[in-house]
Parts: structure tokens; sequence; C-alpha cells
């Protein structure tokens, strides 16, 4: 990977959002050909991570389109942290697929980004005029309706009780600073669950889950798979892989699916 290459195009902005809900989203978007590529990142994550990098060098080398963005409130993107929702980030990731992409794209969801993947291909379908369209789902160690099953289920009473009364609880992460959790992150999320039912994508997805995840158990992945109802749904257990896969053997990894993919 050169550095130019990982540096990728300067980013564009675009306003997203009416009134005092309005922000301000960075976007990269590098031209080339298709199926391009289209990333969505983690929780509290940002598109200069690792993984990003890695696809968007590849993309490079390959003359293949690719778009990636922060979400308000991560990375160069405006807003606050504390103020996300899952219906807030899945609107902006529309916003941005939309103007950003045209023709078949293989969408790359990490963590969070793989619930909003999931939500993207449904909101999508119900677009049928979009100049884009979906060639195939990507999703590393995804966390469709992490609010509720990975985090509130899992809270202990003390954690639930500050949600409820103080409206946020800060959180102890592994990777940096606690971050906040809010009681709206919690409720709004639950108007985008998706595990309860059969999942329709309407395209090939391509799964890579680490067995030693903390964060995101292999069993949720397994329960993500027996709610793709398509034939063309592939799981891939990494043994010794965390939650971040991103070492070069989980890149190459995910760069195969990719490839897979078209």
């Amino acid at each position: 990977m050169t550095n130019s290459a990982a540096s990728g195009p300067q980013p564009a902005f675009i306003e997203i959002g009416n009134d005092g809900g309005r922000r301000r989203i960075a976007v990269r978007a590098r031209s080339g050909g298709a199926p391009g590529l289209f990333w969505l990142g983690g929780f509290n994550s940002d598109m200069q991570g690792i993984k990003a990098l890695a696809l968007d060098a590849w993309a490079a080398e390959h003359h293949r389109a690719c778009v990636r963005f922060d979400y308000s409130g991560h990375g160069e993107s405006g807003g606050a942290f504390v103020d996300g929702t899952i219906g807030r980030w899945l609107e902006e990731s529309v916003a941005v697929f939309e103007q950003f992409c045209a023709g078949p794209q293989v969408v790359i969801g990490s963590s969070m980004g793989g619930w909003m993947a999931l939500l993207l291909a449904r909101e999508m379908a119900r677009r049928p005029a979009s100049r884009a369209s979906l060639a195939g789902l990507v999703l590393i160690a995804p966390a469709p309706d992490f609010t509720e099953e990975l985090m509130w289920r899992g809270f202990s009473p003390e954690a639930r009780h500050d949600i409820e009364t103080k409206g946020v609880w800060l959180r102890p992460s592994e990777y940096g600073e606690p971050y906040p959790i809010t009681r709206a992150l919690i409720e709004e999320g639950r108007n985008h669950l998706l595990l309860g039912s059969a999942i329709e994508v309407g395209c090939p997805v391509r799964i890579l889950q680490g067995a030693q995840d903390p964060d995101v158990p292999w069993r949720h992945a397994f329960a993500l798979a027996h709610r793709l109802p398509s034939d063309d749904v592939v799981l891939t257990m990494i043994q010794d892989g965390d939650h971040r896969l991103s070492r070069p053997q989980d890149i190459a990894r995910i760069i195969a699916a990719v490839e897979e993919i078209g």
C-alpha cells in the first residue's frame, strides 16, 4: 500500500437533515470501475481505520470506485456522538449511497456497519429508481440489533438505571476512553431490529466472524445467517480472530470476499 493510496482522496462534505438536526458529513469518494466499494464503519469508528484504508488502496490499485464516510459524531463529520441513533446514521448512509454511488456496489459493513448494510439493503429495495444497486454485502463481525441484543440485555441494573434516569451511561471501552450510551440510542434502535424475522437483501452475502470476538459473539453471526433466506450466503469463522479483524490475514480474507462477489 503506497502512502498516496493510504491517504486517499480529500473529503467532500454534504449537509443532511433539517433545522436543529442538520449535520455536515465527510465523504471520501474515489472514482473508478464497477462494482464499486461502499464502506460502512462501526460504532465509534471512522473511515481512516485499517480496514477502510486497505479497501480504498485495493480499489485504487484495481481501478475500482470506492466510497467511505464518517457518520455524524464520528471522525471528520460534524455533530455530536451523543446525539447519534441508528435511524440518524441510517439516514446518512442512504444519503451518501444515493449521492456518491452509481451502478452496482459491494457494500462492506463492519460491526455496526453490518447492521447498517442490512438496513441499507432493505431501504434501497424500496427505492427501485436509485442509480446505484447492490452487487453484494460483505459483513465483518456484523452486529445487527446490537443496541438491544448486545447492549441493553447485557447491561447491569446500575447501567440500565443510569440510562433510564440520567439519559446516558458512560460505557468502559478496551479501545480508549469510555463512551456514552444514551437512552435515545437504545430506544430508537428498537425501530430498526431485524433478527426477529427473515431478512431479504436480494444479493449475495459474505460474513466474516472471529471466534474470539469479545464484542459480537460468534453465535450472533450464526443467528444472522439463519435469518438470511438467500442461497448465496457464506459464513466464514476465523478461529483466532478478534472483533477488529484488522490483521494482514484478515484483510486478505475481506478482500477475497469482495473479489468473490465481483
